[in-house]
């Protein structure tokens, strides 16, 4: 009956401190901020940004030194691309390099005075192309359109030259290995339905830590002792019980955000979708465990509620090209592809791309399934560890403070005796 007891008063100890963390949670308005209002409205600000997917009628200026009737033929065939608008004609690259400069375009196409005579001459001709690196999506219109119309040009020329009788000899001698472009995972090509999946991601753990750190901050505030657990309360007397009840208060709360980014935004953009239901529920048990321990484990390493905002924000960037998404994860250093097995975005990005946006079995995530599952297991016990130094730590200042004020209170009992006397 003694464990039967234990166990209901272990119960009641965890419902208690959940509904006094879901209590301070909602006084606390940078909490909610972190909590609700960021995974509720960012993702649909940056996912509205590059819903286009792609850019269109990109500015760009010519130096046509040519001027011929094969050189005008490339200007229309380029202005005529949905990608790229030729807005300016230059007389020297130095003109063109000054609207560049001025972000009136955003690159040049230059058309060498020897254009047309090398390509009729069976030389090879060459159209040199400049573009504004800043901004990725703007450097592939204009070089992917330079590119296709140079390849048709191209073929046109080889029909005109190749002296072949029939339109099949023409095909075939222009195009001898025919292929279909087809995007499998990514259909309109573009940014969004390439990147926003593992941006999604990271917003769930990166505003989980966030909260949880404000919380423990505002907890350390309140606190005389500067700690996490509030030594007076009896409540608060079990580490197992505190963690538990913490973590049970976020899970509450993020598994409502982690349904509302995995399955309600794609949806709402319509980004590609091809996970059921069970996988996504499967998938996101561990990762928000696993978060949530991680940044119970962070909180209690950050001793102001400002530190954790610094920190957070500094690894964002970093944590987003570690996913592997928007960089490719063959060419990161071992040495930090070491670094990000320590964060579960890492895997909580991969598998969640490969299996809604790729169509993957679950069965081809087992591997970060797993290790999602050994962080989750990990984390929890390194916070229970460090719950309880803090509990111990925090117990032994009380009593020494205790008997600092026990001694004074029997000096000042001294001195009235003796002036007493």
């Amino acid at each position: 009956m003694s464990i039967f007891h234990n166990l209901y008063q272990g119960l009641q100890d965890v419902c208690y401190i959940w509904r006094k963390e879901m209590e301070r949670l909602v006084k606390d308005e940078g909490v909610i901020i972190f909590f609700i209002v960021v995974p509720l409205v960012y993702p649909l600000l940056y996912s509205w940004i590059y819903n286009n997917e792609v850019v269109r009628e990109v500015p760009v200026c010519v130096v046509d030194q040519s001027h011929s009737q094969l050189s005008r033929q490339f200007i229309r065939m380029c202005d005529a691309s949905p990608d790229v608008h030729i807005k300016y004609y230059a007389q020297d690259l130095d003109e063109a390099k000054s609207l560049v400069s001025r972000q009136l375009v955003k690159g040049i196409y230059l058309i060498p005075s020897s254009f047309e005579a090398d390509t009729y001459g069976l030389r090879q001709g060459v159209v040199s192309v400049y573009c504004d690196m800043s901004l990725m999506l703007t450097y592939k219109a204009i070089f992917q359109t330079a590119q296709v119309v140079t390849m048709e040009m191209g073929t046109k020329i080889k029909k005109q030259v190749g002296g072949r009788y029939t339109a099949r000899e023409e095909a075939i001698s222009t195009r001898p290995l025919d292929y279909d472009d087809v995007p499998i995972f990514s259909p309109a090509g573009g940014y969004g339905s390439g990147v926003l999946p593992a941006v999604l991601m990271l917003i769930l753990q990166q505003t989980l830590v966030l909260g949880i750190g404000l919380s423990a901050g505002t907890a350390r505030d309140e606190n005389p002792y500067r700690n996490l657990i509030p030594i007076g309360d009896p409540r608060y007397q079990h580490t197992l019980s505190i963690v538990l009840g913490k973590s049970l208060c976020y899970f509450m709360i993020f598994i409502v955000m982690a349904a509302w980014l995995s399955a309600g935004v794609p949806r709402l953009f319509h980004f590609p979708q091809l996970a059921t239901w069970q996988s996504l529920c499967q998938l996101m048990l561990p990762y928000i465990l696993a978060c949530i321990f991680f940044g119970m484990m962070v909180s209690c390493m950050v001793k102001y509620r400002e530190n954790v905002m610094l920190l957070v924000v500094f690894i964002s960037v970093p944590l987003l090209f570690m996913t592997g998404a928007s960089w490719p994860q063959s060419n990161i250093p071992g040495m930090w592809q070491g670094v990000s097995w320590l964060f579960p975005s890492t895997f909580g990005a991969r598998a969640f791309i490969r299996l809604n946006s790729m169509g993957a079995d679950f069965y081809d995530i087992m591997p970060e399934y797993r290790i999602l599952w050994i962080q989750a297991v990990s984390y929890f016990v390194i916070t229970l560890c460090v719950y309880r130094f803090q509990f111990t730590d925090a117990r032994r200042y009380a009593m020494e403070r205790l008997r600092f004020l026990r001694h004074n209170r029997e000096a000042r009992q001294n001195q009235k005796d003796t002036a007493a006397q």
